[in-house]
């Protein structure tokens, strides 16, 4: 089994090196330092290695994104900034003062100084780190677990989650965002390298050196893969097929590291990083990625491509460099991730490869203006969000519909039902499993959190198993946490109606949703009808829908025990619609 899952990982980053393209001579030596090429000035002069090209003063998204589409309405643009800030729906209380500040007689005007105040206030929200936290998750590929055979529970991994979320929400300087996530030990905050020690692992290997190899590629791809927007790791075995990106490049990042990982059997890592001095073998290349194959010797080293690496540079200097002003690179990867987040696709069609088998982006100077945005904007992702947010290019009736995640949509369903538990931080909470997963589980890992409680609470604080995702996440395209991903895939499948249609879940949450309205409103069906739309649906129905629902709840409360459950019914069907799944 575990043979077998290694085999799998391999075969996975040959196909994501080379499987898509065309193909190429893959060159792999005995000897990867003395037989590196060297970089030549055309390595230098491909897009995305280039330094940011300035724009004019005062240049803004909109003369560069030249919106060509109307505003979109209030109600629409309160639904899109709420969930894209918060990752939750707004309350019918704020839609509808939202709606009536921009109101302008018959007509409806977004007044700069309200959209001002809303994001403000998003953005200054709790919700708002709890949100955006999943976003750097999938990018860290956190679970709670080790993944593999046993996959064995990770009891202090929270802390790593928890404090992505605090620094997020204390808008933390990215640049130190990032730094800290390689080199916090070395900066006086080690919690947050469980960025580094968040991939799978197998204690129990039988080859501690096997295992500690896999883990420090591991590490080294990610910090490639999520800093530079490059496949470092495709350079683990032989030179990478298309950027300049060495096999011996490969093994000096991951020198950075070498002193990080010191593995025994059935021992886990971490949660955070610590600096070995002594049992650590010397910093080597591996011969075609063979980890009983050690080569020549190295010492740290940024990749070439970006120039020298200063004396005796450490993880520190690794960080710094890394998360800098100067580093056009890193810039690009992260205004690019984030434009994805706002507008449900990035300007350079792969975010996690920038490298020559990515696309080159759509507008480049608009990349380059947000890229250069961040660090001007002294480092604070919450003014960059307010930059976009504020753009008439955002504010614009959508041009790409956006899917809610499994996360949004299970936490937007507890909190229009009125049931959403606000605590936050701690260990993750284990839901419920239907018993016919959980009976595919080892002994003791599909029992669910005791307090009930606790169920209601954020997706984000929700234990994630690197082998079993909860069905909803997993239908709606949650990433298995096995490597770093920077782009979610959105699928749509039979199996997600049928789950929203037909689980137990929607149907508790249709059934309390149905409760409070008619406690507030009785059997008016008007009422009824208008309330549950302006919750789920963020807006007030339209005269055909009111009629349209009057029939049905008249019709359903003649196959149904009562007037409770149609309306129960008749919420199901609210949930069930893409306007509930789609943010507009």
């Amino acid at each position: 089994m575990k043979s077998e899952c290694r085999i799998i990982q391999v075969l996975l980053i040959v196909w994501l090196c080379v499987g898509q393209a065309q193909a190429v001579s893959i060159r792999a030596s005995a000897d990867p330092v003395k037989d590196e090429r060297p970089i030549k000035a055309e390595d230098k002069d491909y897009w995305a290695f280039k330094p940011l090209q300035p724009t004019p003063e005062k240049t803004s998204i909109d003369d560069l994104a030249k919106p060509t589409s109307p505003p979109a309405d209030p109600a629409a643009l309160i639904r899109r900034l709420t969930f894209d800030l918060t990752g939750l729906p707004p309350t019918p209380e704020e839609v509808t003062a939202f709606v009536n500040e921009c109101r302008s007689g018959s007509t409806f005007v977004i007044r700069h100084s309200s959209l001002e105040a809303l994001a403000d206030r998003l953005l200054a929200s709790p919700r708002y780190g709890e949100h955006w936290a999943q976003w750097w998750l999938d990018l860290a590929r956190y679970a709670d677990t080790d993944g593999f055979e046993y996959d064995a529970e990770r009891n202090r991994a929270w802390q790593y989650r928890d404090w992505v979320i605090n620094a997020l929400n204390s808008d933390m300087p990215f640049d130190a965002f990032v730094q800290h996530q390689i080199a916090g030990d070395l900066m006086g905050d080690e919690t947050a390298t469980g960025f580094l020690f968040a991939c799978p692992d197998m204690p129990d290997l039988n080859n501690q050196d096997e295992r500690r190899h896999v883990l420090l590629n591991d590490i080294a791809t990610t910090v490639g893969s999520v800093g530079l927007g490059l496949t470092v790791g495709c350079a683990q075995c032989h030179d990478h097929p298309y950027d300049p990106i060495s096999q011996a490049d490969f093994y000096r990042l991951r020198a950075f590291f070498d002193n990080t990982v010191l593995t025994k059997n059935s021992k886990p890592l971490g949660p955070a990083v610590r600096i070995f001095t002594e049992g650590i073998p010397a910093s080597t290349v591996f011969v075609r990625g063979d980890f009983k194959r050690p080569g020549p010797a190295i010492q740290p080293a940024f990749p070439r491509v970006f120039g020298t690496t200063p004396d005796k540079a450490d993880r520190l200097a690794l960080a710094q460099w890394l998360a800098s002003k100067d580093n056009a690179l890193f810039l690009r990867t992260m205004a690019n991730r984030l434009w994805q987040q706002h507008f449900g696709k990035p300007l350079a069609a792969i975010p996690g490869d920038l490298g020559h088998q990515g696309e080159a982006p759509t507008n480049p100077a608009l990349l380059d203006f947000l890229a250069a945005e961040l660090p001007r904007q002294n480092w604070s992702l919450k003014k960059l969000h307010k930059v976009i947010v504020m753009s008439q290019t955002y504010q614009q009736q959508a041009t790409t519909r956006i899917r809610l995640t499994g996360e949004m949509l299970r936490d937007a369903m507890l909190s229009i039902s009125g049931q959403l538990n606000l605590k936050t931080s701690g260990p993750g909470v284990k839901l419920p499993l239907p018993k016919e997963i959980a009976s595919t589980l080892l002994k003791n890992q599909g029992e669910s959190t005791k307090d009930i409680s606790e169920h209601t609470r954020r997706s984000i604080y929700t234990f994630a198993r690197r082998n079993l995702r909860n069905p909803l996440f997993e239908l709606f395209d949650r990433p298995d946490a096995q490597m770093s991903c920077a782009r979610r895939n959105s699928s749509t499948t039979a199996p997600q109606s049928l789950m929203l249609l037909n689980s137990e879940f929607t149907h508790s949450v249709a059934a309390k949703l149905a409760t409070t309205l008619a406690e507030q409103h009785g059997s008016d069906a008007p009422a009824l009808i208008n309330a549950a739309t302006l919750r789920c649906l963020s807006r007030n129905p339209t005269p055909q829908e009111i009629e349209v629902g009057q029939k049905f709840l008249q019709k359903q409360t003649a196959l149904t025990p009562g007037f409770r459950e149609a309306l129960a019914d008749y919420c199901l069907a609210l949930l069930n619609s893409n306007e509930f799944v789609y943010v507009d």
